[in-house]
């Protein structure tokens, strides 16, 4: 096994080297190496979803909900938590070390050495996987920028998702256009022409400011509140309508009310394919038994688990201020005492992200290992002044060590899905 993985790491640093650029968004060279590889893309029925927040939740439903249906999926999402394997689901499955080798292995050959980034490296491979499993359904996830995403290379999908949308990655666009109309533009301007769903955002401007975007996209439209919606039921309900009809259905496993609008956009999606018989009893089956790994998970039994026995510990990879909003009306529904961990990357609205957390009883700012793109927890804690009952503590393990615990008091520790993939290789 460790064999395997060093023969892996080696092809992934081989990737990492045929480009100066961690990203460059221009699609010329995908498209060059995926001639190479025979288009594998125009091949696959896809469903893509872009956005700021909620792509990951999204497609956990999606995934779901098909599985029940007996339709099987290929997923391609990014970044991954625990080990890059996640980013390549095929028939169901992640892939094998054994089989991942091989796959990257192909295309480096393939390339030939050609300029290329990791990130495109990475979705060529996939989109070549996918050539054993044609008759699935693919989920993929487009991120950055959509419009020079390496995932945009499709000429034709099944349906667009477009999730809320709010300020993220804003270091990549020109200074003067650092706002939310140049990241909607970015992320719809170029969206196919099949089906777009578009998921609750955030103000009624982000939608008006999307419907502005698509306006001249041929696509059958669908949007939150207009063409399907929800309603919190009795506590454990929430009932979702369309024009296809109503569902009653069990709220699912995974916490936060921003779930039910994942789960609604995911149904929305599902029930506007053509040829999609999916049945209502599959919906609800779906939604309870959803799943994503690192988003509000609550950890009960392992390494760091073990330091807290009696108190909950929850990991969440919120990253953004929209993650951080949706995340902080989650944690005022619950009563009891709050203690956040956190630890994020250096070109995150740092200040923005924290001024959400209201009424906790205690902050600890931590260092991410093995990361260098981190922003170190001393520097995190010196931006931070203003805040009450911050501390620094530079490993996860002595941030937890060092919370004064109640009873019932609950433990979160968030800021980054590169910290939450530590703490969960951690425990």
């Amino acid at each position: 096994i460790h064999l395997q993985k060093m023969k892996l790491q080696k092809i992934l640093s081989n990737f990492q080297k045929l480009h100066p650029k961690e990203i460059d968004l221009s699609l010329d060279r995908i498209k060059n190496l995926c001639a190479k590889l025979g288009n594998p893309q125009d091949e696959i029925k896809c469903i893509q979803v872009c956005g700021t927040n909620g792509k990951g939740s999204t497609i956990s439903f999606l995934h779901s909900i098909l599985k029940e249906a007996n339709i099987k999926s290929n997923i391609y999402t990014s970044p991954h938590v625990k080990t890059i394997n996640e980013r390549f689901v095929y028939n169901d499955e992640i892939i094998s070390d054994d089989a991942l080798f091989e796959l990257l292995n192909e295309v480096e050959n393939i390339n030939n050495g050609e300029p290329l980034t990791y990130f495109e490296a990475l979705t060529a491979a996939f989109f070549y996987g996918c050539r054993k499993y044609k008759e699935n359904i693919v989920l993929a996830e487009f991120g950055l920028f959509g419009r020079g995403d390496a995932v945009n290379i499709l000429k034709k999908n099944l349906c667009n998702i477009v999730t809320s949308i709010s300020e993220d990655h804003l270091d990549w666009l020109p200074e003067n256009e650092r706002n939310i109309e140049r990241i909607i533009f970015e992320k719809t301007s170029s969206l196919l022409d099949s089906n777009i769903i578009v998921s609750k955002q955030s103000s009624t401007e982000i939608t008006e400011c999307i419907k502005k975007n698509i306006l001249n996209n041929k696509a059958n439209k669908y949007f939150f509140n207009e063409d399907y919606n929800f309603i919190l039921k009795e506590n454990d309900f929430f009932y979702y309508k369309d024009k296809f009809g109503g569902l009653k259905i069990l709220k699912p496993g995974m916490n936060g009310q921003f779930q039910l609008e994942n789960a609604s956009t995911a149904i929305a999606a599902l029930r506007v394919l053509e040829n999609s018989k999916i049945k209502d009893e599959q919906i609800i089956s779906g939604v309870k038994k959803a799943y994503n790994l690192g988003r509000l998970e609550e950890i009960k039994s392992g390494k760091l688990k073990n330091l807290l026995k009696n108190n909950t510990l929850i990991v969440d990879s919120s990253h953004n201020p929209g993650g951080s909003k949706a995340l902080n009306r989650y944690l005022q529904t619950l009563n009891c005492k709050k203690h956040v961990i956190v630890g994020m990357m250096e070109n995150k609205d740092h200040e923005k992200f924290l001024s959400y957390f209201k009424n906790i009883s205690s902050l600890t700012v931590v260092d991410i290992p093995n990361q260098i793109n981190a922003i170190s927890g001393m520097k995190l804690k010196e931006k931070l002044k203003n805040v009450s009952n911050l501390n620094y503590k530079e490993s996860i393990e002595k941030a937890i060590k060092s919370l004064r615990l109640e009873k019932n008091d609950i433990v979160l520790i968030t800021g980054s899905i590169y910290l939450a993939g530590e703490v969960l290789k951690l425990n």
